[in-house]
């Protein structure tokens, strides 16, 4: 927990970390260890989500929003709904990519033929997601990427359609990764929103070792 009030807290979510109890994964998720940390937490945005504004994957770090109460719950759910909460993630990817900066847009909806993965797919859901280029090196290009929808692995799916999967993704990525990454290499860093109160509120959050590391090793690829 980096931030909190009485209304709200900001998490900065390790890999590995299961963001809410479902089939599989009852326990030792981040519900749970928010439920024990904050007292005020059960029952906010339902029973098996409590305070749950919007969710990042197992293996994706950063940052999130948790609500603290039902009226923040509705408030900060409708700040995300009318696209008003700034996220933002970096990202390192496969291959040089071509342009400085870029728009992808493309629906995404459940894969034909596998329904655990998602895919671009005709009559999916509305998806865009906007792209910067930070650094390139010899094989990879350091991306930081800002999401305008926020539809399930969205960046993910995207990056992997235009042929620049994120590094280290055991779903849509390359398999034989020479970087030896261990988990896909996406971190929510930025965070900016509306309090309740009016304020803007705005919060970084660096990546963890092993993403600074793959980076680097990047950087020495030849």
């Amino acid at each position: 927990i980096i931030y909190q009030d009485a209304h709200l807290a900001i998490v900065n979510k390790p890999k590995g970390l299961v963001v809410h109890p479902a089939a599989g994964n009852w326990e030792g998720t981040l519900v749970n260890a928010l439920l024990y940390h904050l007292d005020d937490l059960a029952g906010i945005g339902g029973k098996l989500r409590p305070g749950i504004v919007h969710r990042l994957d197992k293996d994706t770090s950063g940052l999130m929003i948790v609500a603290k109460h039902d009226e923040a719950h509705r408030y900060l759910a409708g700040q995300l709904k009318q696209r008003r909460i700034h996220r933002h993630y970096i990202a390192l990817v496969h291959g040089q990519v071509k342009h400085d900066k870029g728009i992808i847009e493309a629906p995404i909806g459940r894969h034909p033929k596998d329904r655990k993965r998602m895919a671009v797919v005709e009559g999916g859901r509305p998806a865009v997601t906007h792209f910067t280029v930070e650094e390139r090196s010899h094989r990879h290009t350091l991306l930081e990427c800002r999401l305008e929808t926020g539809r399930t692995h969205q960046i993910r799916v995207h990056l992997s359609a235009v042929n620049h999967p994120i590094v280290g993704d055991q779903v849509y990525g390359r398999r034989g990764d020479e970087l030896g990454a261990t988990s896909q290499m996406l971190h929510a860093y930025y965070l900016g929103f509306y309090h309740l109160d009016g304020r803007w509120l705005e919060f970084q959050q660096g990546p963890p070792q092993e993403f600074q590391e793959t980076v680097e090793k990047a950087r020495l690829l030849s």
